[in-house]
This record gives structure tokens, C-alpha cells and sequence, in this order.
């Protein structure tokens, strides 16, 4: 290992790698970890949450990066008891959860581990608010908001609601107006309350528990207390340049869907206290000027002009050299939509190389495909069809693997089988799906 201040596309991708658990699994036993729960929640924080619309691919996201996680367990760090049956209206106590379903980054459903919702909900609800989406006689006011987060949250304490059952507690709780026909949505019109359901989820009032049949339920996470406001934005901060570092301020509010002058402002301050440190990140003479098509304009300086400019968090500038780091990079694997690595490791140039851009992104957003990656750089997208107890996983590599490769590869397929408890056999062949909405 060297400690340097120039660092290199490669040697970042490998430290991300393996502090992401693609280049070597998580294990159950470690320290702190002694559960598959535990550790599905020690995952989870190192990825700064895992990617939940679909949650099957929460699932895989969290269980390709261990030894012997599957869907099952990540649903008892979900919901460790099972809930009360319909019409679930008392209350009852439940073992505590260490992950939690709800509304995380970019105001998108993530699994987040239980113990950060202290962090999560302070930062998330810290970040200034973009331009207002609906009419302005449509959407709440603040005042109004706020009572319905409130409801939201009172309703849910120790229940498990439908959406329907949920709107009529709050419509109950508030006034006619919340249940109001009035918010656009999927060529119909949903009630009033229903456009804060994400903020309710982002300050900790909701969070989504199991189905009940083929509906959707909400509870209430375990309570907390938050962190101070600017103390729980700094510490995410610090967090993401630890697991996806080097980056800039610009990067961290495309992945946080925050503005990027607020980013700015927040990265300065950091700087100041000598919490967070500036570094060199390319290849000297720009030979990897993608990895400062941000920074550069981020107006933040050079640092001895060899790559340009991006950040740590203070004192962690220790990277893998060579044979190291080619050794963290080398191998073959698989991730699942909207995995948590595509979406924040900058820059998106270049882990999509060359035809990987135009194949697995979707109008440059990344997440829409599930993607092969090999030594450490996207190389193809797949698909999986289950069938029964029976997934068959198409892959679609976007140059030859070798003999090598496609036997991590197969090995990398049977790991999903494993993760969603069904049999899972490869398929090498054209992807013809198109990418997730």
C-alpha cells in the first residue's frame, strides 16, 4: 500500500471495490457482524443504502457482496416478526429491524440500516428543497406539510397500513383537504397528502413493511433522535468520500440529488475544519481527464499538477499499488439494478467505457440495466427470468470473455441463484429487455 496525493483511476476504482464487497465478500462472524441480519445491515452502510424500488434487486445488491446471505435474510432485518393480520389496528410491540425500507437518496426507496436513520434523516431533510413540481394549488405549504408528516407518523406507530387504510387515518387526523383528488399521477389523481410521502419517509414517520397479499404496507421505524442538522450532513459527507473517494462536490450532489451549489458550500466548510482533504485524482498530463470533467469546473485548483482536482475525507489518501490493486480489480461480477457502485463512482466515463456508454446507460443515467462488470469497469449488461423455482440469467458481454472469465462468471450466476433461493443457469446471448424506468 502507498500513501499518495495523486491517485490514479485504477487505484480509486480498487479501494471502492473492496470497501464495496466486490472485490472480496463480507463475512459473517466479523466483528459486530455475528448475524446474517447484522451483516446484511454492515453491507448496506458501507454502500450508503441499497437501491429499493425493485427489491428484489436490494436483495441482490446486498447478498452478491457476501458469502451466504439470501433474500430470506435480508427480509428479517426487514420485518423481524411477522405483522399483525388485517385490519392491523392495534398495536403491538415487534423486534426491533436492523434495516429499514424507506425513502433515502434522491428521494428514491433504499434499504438503509436502522442504526444510521439518526445520520440519514437529519442530511436528507437538510438538503434544500429544488423547485416546486405541482401547482401552486395543489401542493402543501409548510404548515400543512408538516401535519401531515406528523399524521403520518402517529398513524403508523406500531401498525402495518395499506396506502388506502393510511390515507383515510390521515384524511382523520388533518382535514378534508389532505384527501383532495389534486396531485397528478399515472393518468389518474391521487390525494393531496400523498406528495409528501417521501418526506414522511425521509424524517423517519414511514417506512414500507411487508405485502399484504399484493398490496403494499407502511409502519413506523423504530424511533430515534436525530443528529444536529450540519452535523449529520458532515458525517454523510465524510461517509461517501470514504466508500466512493476520491470525488468532488459535484458528484456527491448527483448522488444525492442536491443542489450543487449548496454541495459546494457544504464541501468548503469541511475543507476549512481539515475534515475533509484535497487530492490529485488522473493520471498527470490529463490522461484521464474524465475523472475531472466535474472537478474542473469546480474552480477548487490543482494539486501539483498531476491529474486534477477531488476530495477524501482527511487522512484516508492510503490506496492499493500494484500488484494490489490489480489484484482487487481483476475478476468478474454481477450487479443488479440501480446497484449503489453505478450509481455513485465517479466518473460515470469511466466505469462505462467506450461501448458500455451507449449499451448499459439509458440517456446517461445510470442504474437502468443490471451490468457485468469486468476488472473493475462495466463490460455488458443482463437480464434474469424465473420461472418457477428455475432463473435463467442472460448475460450479454460486450467483448469475448475468456475461458477464465466466463467460469467466474458462471460461478457469479449460481451466487444469484443462491441470494433468491432458486436455481439459477447462465445464458450467453443478446439482452433483448430495454432499460428499467
Amino acid at each position: 500500500m502507498r500513501k499518495s496525493t495523486g491517485i490514479t483511476w485504477a487505484a480509486a476504482s480498487a479501494r471502492r471495490l473492496e470497501r464495496q464487497f466486490l472485490a472480496k465478500s463480507a463475512q459473517t462472524g466479523a466483528p459486530g457482524a455475528d448475524t446474517a441480519t447484522d451483516m446484511a445491515a454492515d453491507v448496506a452502510a458501507a454502500m450508503l443504502g441499497a437501491h429499493a424500488q425493485v427489491l428484489s434487486a436490494a436483495e441482490l445488491s446486498i447478498g452478491l457482496r457476501t458469502e451466504n446471505i439470501t433474500r430470506s435474510d435480508v427480509r428479517r432485518a426487514l420485518w423481524p416478526a411477522a405483522p399483525p393480520p388485517p385490519p392491523a389496528s392495534a398495536c403491538v410491540p415487534a423486534p426491533a429491524p436492523s434495516l429499514v425500507k424507506t425513502h433515502g437518496p434522491r428521494g428514491t426507496v433504499h434499504l438503509l440500516p436502522a442504526r444510521d436513520l439518526p445520520m440519514w434523516c437529519a442530511a436528507l431533510t437538510a438538503v434544500p428543497d429544488g423547485p416546486a413540481s405541482f401547482a401552486p394549488d395543489v401542493r402543501l405549504d409548510d404548515e400543512r406539510a408538516g401535519q401531515v408528516v406528523t399524521a403520518i407518523g402517529d398513524a403508523l406507530d406500531g401498525r402495518f397500513l395499506t396506502i388506502d387504510e393510511l390515507g383515510e387515518e390521515v384524511v382523520a387526523r388533518t382535514g378534508p383537504w389532505a384527501g383532495d383528488l389534486v396531485m397528478p399521477a399515472f393518468q389518474t389523481l391521487w390525494p393531496r397528502w400523498r406528495q409528501v410521502l417521501h418526506r414522511a419517509g425521509q424524517c423517519g414517520a414511514l417506512s414500507f413493511g411487508p405485502h399484504r397479499g399484493r398490496r403494499v404496507t407502511y409502519t413506523r421505524p423504530p424511533r430515534f433522535t436525530p443528529l444536529p442538522p450540519e452535523e449529520a450532513t458532515r458525517l454523510l459527507v465524510r461517509r461517501y468520500l470514504r466508500a466512493y473517494g476520491p470525488a468532488t462536490p459535484r458528484h456527491f450532489a448527483r448522488w444525492l440529488a442536491a443542489p450543487p451549489g449548496w454541495a459546494r458550500d457544504v464541501f468548503a466548510g469541511l475543507a476549512r475544519e481539515g475534515e475533509i482533504e484535497e487530492v490529485a485524482f488522473g493520471e498527470p498530463g490529463g490522461g484521464e481527464a474524465g475523472a475531472g470533467a466535474d472537478a474542473g469546473a469546480e474552480g477548487s485548483g490543482g494539486s501539483g499538477g498531476a491529474g486534477t482536482s477531488a476530495w477524501v475525507a482527511a487522512g484516508d489518501t492510503v490506496f492499493p499499488d500494484a500488484p494490489e490493486r490489480d489484484e482487487l480489480l481483476r475478476g468478474v461480477c454481477l450487479l443488479p439494478y440501480f446497484d449503489a457502485y453505478v450509481i455513485a463512482a465517479q466518473p460515470r466515463e469511466l466505469l462505462f467505457p467506450g461501448a458500455a456508454r451507449e449499451r448499459a446507460l439509458a440517456g446517461g443515467q445510470a442504474g437502468n440495466f443490471p451490468v457485468l462488470m469486468v476488472d473493475g469497469t462495466v463490460a455488458g449488461v443482463w437480464h434474469q427470468l424465473r420461472r418457477g423455482r428455475r432463473t435463467t440469467v442472460t448475460v450479454e458481454p460486450l467483448s469475448r470473455l475468456t475461458a477464465r472469465q466466463e467460469r467466474e462468471l458462471a460461478a457469479r450466476v449460481e451466487q444469484v441463484g443462491r441470494v433468491l433461493e432458486t436455481r439459477a443457469e447462465l445464458v450467453i446471448g443478446e439482452v433483448s429487455v430495454g432499460p428499467h424506468a
